[in-house]
């Protein structure tokens, strides 16, 4: 599992790298604990990890009863910037920051990409 922590880890590294909108990331389990970060310092993974989870979880019911389909994502609008959640497979959870003015289609991408890879080392 330590290996894979470490390619789940530079897989955050590396999806801010390639785009200058994303600020931070995480990746958590769909219980609410985290797996590995690159959230800046301060943040706390598990209070994160916990919220990413209930959201995830209340959105999904949401779209279920309102007959929207399944879920793509969750984007929460701050003034200071978007928090972006996904599903990474069937166990966990890709929390991504951006910033407020952010390109949001190339997010996107970048976010697709990331979170098949991130199913592929956990499912």
């Amino acid at each position: 599992m330590s290996e894979n922590i470490s390619e789940l880890t530079d897989l955050l590294r590396n999806l801010e790298a390639v785009n200058s909108d994303i600020q931070g990331s995480a990746i958590v389990s769909v219980q609410g604990l985290p797996i590995c970060s690159a959230l800046s310092r301060g943040v706390n993974d598990g209070i994160v990890s916990a919220m990413s989870a209930a959201i995830l979880s209340v959105s999904e019911r949401a779209v279920q009863e309102l007959a929207r389909g399944n879920l793509q994502r969750i984007l929460i609008e701050g003034i200071e910037g978007i928090i972006i959640l996904s599903r990474a497979g069937e166990n966990a959870i890709l929390c991504t920051l951006a910033r407020p003015d952010a390109s949001l289609g190339m997010v996107f991408i970048h976010i697709q990409s990331v979170s098949k890879k991130i199913a592929a080392l956990l499912d």
